[in-house]
């Protein structure tokens, strides 16, 4: 069983979870790997030991992934807008984590971004001090692949399952 809170370090105390779908299938074939390869009974993982989303047939959303909804809403909507569409001050994540890769999510998030040119300015903050997005970064990660794969759709999701006594140990862990 795996140990590890996440990548990095004990800043990055991620939480997660993966899927299965026709989403998923024109995900894999676009290169995106969204399919559940394991699960450390916290959060699930694709084979490359990322963290995934795992939707039940039934649209059950395991906890991670609707906690990450909740984080999502709570400190990234402001600029990128409700359910990950965007706005016009910054871009729609839903889109950008199906082209990127998830230590380059990571690395964005915790030391922000800046891409100054002649024709716009965009700033994309530090958050990697701030533990109500730093121990949540997995959720969010996974929140915001189950939007872009086509597995989620917007608004909250109808059913998710309780939060585990181990997700809530690791997440009192790393807010302490």
């Amino acid at each position: 069983m795996k140990t590890t809170l996440s990548v990095g370090a004990m800043v990055m105390c991620a939480l997660m979870a993966g899927a299965t779908s026709l989403a998923s299938a024109e995900a894999a074939a676009q290169g995106t790997d969204v399919a559940v390869a394991s699960s450390d009974g916290i959060r699930s993982f694709n084979a490359e030991d990322v963290p995934t989303f795992d939707i039940a047939e039934d649209g059950t959303v395991d906890w991670p992934t609707f906690s990450g909804y909740r984080r999502y809403q709570s400190e990234c909507h402001v600029c990128h807008g409700p359910d990950g569409m965007g706005s016009t001050y910054a871009p729609a994540l839903k889109d950008s984590v199906m082209r990127m890769d998830y230590y380059t999510f990571l690395e964005i998030i915790a030391n922000g971004k800046q891409d100054v040119g002649a024709a716009q300015t965009l700033v994309m903050p530090a958050f990697g001090t701030n533990p109500n997005v730093m121990c949540y970064v997995d959720d969010i990660w996974t929140y915001l692949r189950a939007r872009g794969s086509g597995n989620l759709d917007r608004g909250r999701p109808a059913k998710r399952a309780d939060k585990t006594e181990e997700y809530a140990e690791v997440e009192a862990s790393c807010m302490e």
